[in-house]
């Protein structure tokens, strides 16, 4: 377990998290605003993308109330990321984060806001992070009023970011600084 924080915990994935991960992220209501509705995952997809991929993601289940509800990972900024996002001070410690609650009847309560400040605290505290970074599409209205509740600063537009659904959508790059 990474962390808990009252009827939130958050656990790095296991093996048996795998049929979870692919009835959240075959739902077209997660997938508005996660990997797109043209893009469901089966049982393979979701093999090759969290239990083989190398990238250095740390990939983690989210449980409210013993029940898993959602997704997070974080990971640290390259250098290049930085430069993108418009930092250029190598020095500094900075992780991005992105997630999902993808039991759907848990939308709307609260557990995101205590999810993403949960999680920035523990990349505090345990990471000793600088900032905390995340790039949501400009046009989910509902997560970033989530993660502005959070502390997190819209910082500047970056056109284009992610090929969502077959169009290039806008993100926000979202930050909020831990120092």
């Amino acid at each position: 377990m990474l962390f808990q924080n009252d009827s939130l915990r958050v656990r790095e994935i296991e093996e048996k998290d795998k049929h979870i991960l692919a009835k959240w992220l075959s739902d077209p209501q997660v997938l508005e605003f996660y990997e797109g509705r043209d893009k469901p995952f089966d049982l393979d997809k979701i093999k090759k993308e969290f239990y083989t991929s190398e990238n250095d993601a740390v990939k983690c289940i989210v449980e409210f109330k013993g029940t898993r509800i959602g997704y997070i990972q974080f990971y640290q900024l390259d250098g290049e990321t930085k430069k993108i996002y418009g930092n250029h001070n190598e020095e500094e410690n900075i992780y991005g984060i992105d997630q999902f609650i993808g039991e759907v009847d848990y939308w709307n309560k609260g557990i995101g806001t205590l999810l993403v400040s949960s999680m920035v605290t523990y990349l505090v505290k345990d990471k000793k992070a600088d900032r905390v970074v995340m790039d949501p599409q400009t046009r989910n209205v509902r997560a970033i009023k989530c993660y502005e509740k959070c502390g997190f600063k819209k910082i500047k537009v970056l056109p284009k970011r992610e090929f969502h659904e077959g169009v290039h959508q806008d993100c926000w790059l979202m930050e909020i600084e831990c120092c």
